[in-house]
């Protein structure tokens, strides 16, 4: 069991573009899903020792993370639901930061990985500069 809980906070970003997309399709689903990621964020150092979080990138104080999530109510697990969360963590703070939520069919699929880090060199030019994205 971790020790330490982590803040989460939505960047704006996402709320704006992908959460909204996830509010629309899943409607009463989506309330408790967000509680679900809001919890794993909070523990995100469990998450790390299982499959369902993957270290990406590492510098100083800061992590880049990505989380694997289901849908809450649907029979699909996290790993082939094709949901996923983008994270920066800062160790230093305790704080996660949901940089992006998405799914799988709301990005060109020919490289998912290509394909976030553009936004995320685009719309976050300081975990740009951190990660040397």
């Amino acid at each position: 069991m971790d020790q330490y809980r982590y803040n989460v906070v939505f960047e704006e970003f996402t709320k704006r573009h992908f959460v909204k997309n996830f509010e629309k399709k899943y409607k009463t689903q989506w309330g408790r899903t967000q509680d679900d990621i809001i919890f794993m964020c909070e523990h995100i150092q469990n998450m790390l020792s299982t499959k369902r979080a993957d270290l990406i990138s590492v510098s100083n104080n800061y992590r880049l993370v990505k989380l694997d999530f289901a849908v809450f109510g649907l029979k699909v697990s996290p790993k082939s639901s094709g949901n996923r969360c983008i994270l920066l963590l800062n160790d230093s703070m305790r704080i996660v930061k949901v940089l992006l939520i998405y799914s799988k069919n709301d990005i060109p699929t020919h490289n998912e990985t290509q394909e976030w880090k553009n936004i995320i060199r685009e719309q976050y030019p300081e975990v740009r500069d951190i990660f040397n994205l």
